[in-house]
């Protein structure tokens, strides 16, 4: 019999990152040792204080049944805390707050609650593919605006046309921004708050990468602008080397919120709640994140040295765990990220055109960028910092 595919999921390309570990398994099964920058998956152990409040939460949540819905009072609470010690914002845990099984999850299904088919969502280029794939399963239509150096990897608001504001029912914005690794303003994120009211539209903030900065400047939330019309995504993934345990919050606007909980509620029933009690143990600490700030600094400055001493651009990034690297004149990144697969090199990267999407006149703005992520050890990253010294490019730019 003839099996076919939905319309939804026929239209989907590969995932990106699927086809990064494809590709590193290739090199692995050949024999070569292989230093995987690719997929933003940290390699180092989840702290001990979190794996022994997991090991405490099974016994205690023994009868727990079914994890709450919307999550765990005790966790939510603890996201609450933490967001009035780390930006200044005040939040209701009963409807202001509401758990996800990692940022992921929570962001893919959020258009369901405020998208009909026709309606647009803005959505940054490069990116989180599950902006535009999670707008494309509630019926929407993604509409890429681009996140580029020369605006300092910021929006152009003024640049969306007014008729595409009109049918927009939500703007994705995401600081500190993956790929680039860039900051955002205060005064963008009043700009960005401002015109989204203005226009009836949904400030949608990814906040993933909060934890991960390298400067004085410690990154903004959106909701220090106001409740109103906004919701943003945390994760312990990377905060606090959860990835695996697939747990995370959205907060804001109660209205908003209710409508997500309301999505998950029919979707699925929770994060384990002995593994809440573990994220809550994890929000109460900060010593583990400043240590592991210390070892992706470390990473990042000993990668962007040797790649500046090969004649690549500086790119120092000041956040996030990735580095959104230039690379050579008239390569494009996939080029450049074959170059970097040669056997004596061997290391995976993702190329900037795989984690962006064409614009409406045809440009991709990943073009000419691969992406490091800083998840190998100091130790391999420095060995790869070697293995790059060796390397002849034709030029820089």
């Amino acid at each position: 019999m003839e099996i076919r595919a939905a319309g939804r999921v026929a239209s989907l390309g590969a995932y990106a990152f699927a086809e990064v570990d494809a590709a590193a398994e290739r090199l692995r099964a050949s024999g070569v040792d292989v230093i995987d920058f690719g997929v933003g998956d940290p390699t180092d152990p989840t702290p001990s204080l979190v794996r022994e409040a997991a090991k405490r939460a099974v016994d205690a949540r023994a009868r727990s049944g079914y994890p709450s819905y919307v999550g765990d009072p005790g966790f939510r609470a603890a996201a609450a805390d933490w967001m009035a010690r780390r930006f200044g914002v005040r939040l209701d845990p009963a409807t202001e707050v509401t758990s996800t099984i990692g940022s992921k999850e929570g962001i893919f299904h959020f258009p369901l609650g405020l998208v009909d088919p026709g309606d647009l969502v803005l959505v940054p280029s490069p990116g989180y593919p599950p902006y535009s794939r999670g707008t494309r399963f509630a019926g929407g239509e993604p509409w890429f605006y681009p996140v580029r150096r020369e605006d300092g990897f910021l929006p152009r608001l003024d640049a969306i046309p007014a008729e595409v504001a009109r049918r927009a029912r939500i703007l994705w914005i995401n600081y500190p921004n993956s790929p680039s690794g860039a900051l955002a303003p205060a005064s963008f994120l009043a700009e960005a708050a401002a015109w989204c009211r203005a226009r009836g539209i949904v400030l949608a903030s990814d906040e993933a990468y909060s934890e991960f900065h390298f400067g004085e400047e410690r990154p903004r939330s959106a909701l220090e602008q106001g409740k109103e019309g906004v919701i943003s995504f945390f994760s312990l993934s990377k905060r606090s080397y959860m990835t695996g345990w697939r747990v995370g919050w959205a907060a804001g606007d109660p209205r908003i919120v209710a409508l997500l909980r309301k999505v998950k509620t029919n979707i699925d029933s929770g994060t384990p709640t002995f593994v809440q009690d573990a994220a809550a143990a994890a929000l109460a600490d900060e010593s583990h994140v400043e240590a592991m700030r210390t070892e992706v600094r470390a990473r990042r400055d000993a990668l962007c040295g040797a790649l500046r001493g090969i004649g690549l651009p500086d790119c120092t990034p000041e956040a996030t765990l990735y580095v959104w690297q230039r690379v050579p004149e008239g390569m494009s990144g996939v080029e450049f990220a074959k170059r970097l697969l040669d056997p004596a090199v061997a290391l995976v990267t993702t190329p900037g055109e795989w984690i962006s999407d064409p614009l409406a006149d045809g440009t991709n703005p990943g073009a000419g960028h691969v992406r490091f992520a800083l998840v190998p050890s100091l130790e391999d990253t420095n060995r790869a910092a070697a293995r790059l010294k060796g390397m002849r490019l034709q030029g820089g730019r």
